[in-house]
């Protein structure tokens, strides 16, 4: 695994520990507002630029 693969892999992970908090944060109903929706948008697309890394260095 190159270690382009591997900081990705990584950035990946902490990006979704972010939107982890956020939804225990939002717990029970996990309703969340505007701001925190406009927040997991960005945060889930920075997890998906990573996993494209990820495809292009391991397949």
């Amino acid at each position: 695994m190159s270690q382009r693969a591997t900081d990705a892999l990584f950035q990946s992970l902490f990006l979704l520990t972010d939107i982890r908090v956020m939804l225990r944060e939002a717990a029970p109903l996990h309703q969340l507002s505007a701001e925190e929706k406009e927040k997991a948008a960005k945060l889930l697309k920075s997890v998906r630029r990573q996993v494209d890394i990820l495809e292009e260095e391991l397949i």
